[in-house]
């Protein structure tokens, strides 16, 4: 680690990706959650299957799945994971769509950048497939809202009046 203690820039301030090498590996678990905010007529389109460019979310879950397991290849110091499990579930909102993403594996570090990244291009994939109907629609509250295992051991954020989320969308 540096002098600054940034755990990836070398005592020569270059990044590097921090070697994980001597820990053991752990069942680890991460959730991630963002909606994608859109006029309440998109989202009865995508309720009824009645977009143009076919199964939205049907398409945003693989979407999710696939950019979870290629996270690594996107961001640059992240460690290539086994990933054990995906799960991209949705809820349809009267103007919006939640996504909520969960990865799982057991390995020597944690898989919160594959969550977050899994549930942003499924967003993203949803933007894309209604873009047509709706090109207003925002991406929005992307974020970590749970972490299991590791060193660190468990963290779940906390809603806006303190209460620990429960886990639902």
């Amino acid at each position: 680690m540096s002098d600054l203690g940034l755990t990836h820039i070398d005592p020569l301030g270059r990044a590097h990706m921090v070697d994980v090498t001597p820990k053991e590996p752990s069942h680890r678990r991460a959730l991630a959650r963002c909606k994608v905010m859109m006029k309440p007529e998109t989202t009865s389109k995508v309720a009824s299957d009645a977009i143009t460019k076919g199964d939205v979310l049907g398409a945003a879950r693989i979407a999710g799945i696939q950019a979870a397991k290629r996270t690594a290849d996107l961001i640059p110091l992240c460690h290539p994971l086994l990933v054990g499990a995906v799960y991209v579930n949705f809820t349809i909102g009267d103007d919006f769509i939640g996504v909520e993403t969960q990865v799982e594996t057991v390995d020597r570090t944690g898989v919160e950048m594959e969550a977050l990244t899994g549930c942003a291009v499924a967003a993203l994939t949803i933007y894309d497939m209604c873009k047509s109907a709706d090109r207003s629609m925002v991406v929005a509250d992307l974020a970590l809202w749970e972490k299991v295992g590791g060193r660190s051991g468990t963290w779940r954020r906390a809603d806006s009046d303190g209460a620990v989320a429960d886990g639902g969308l």
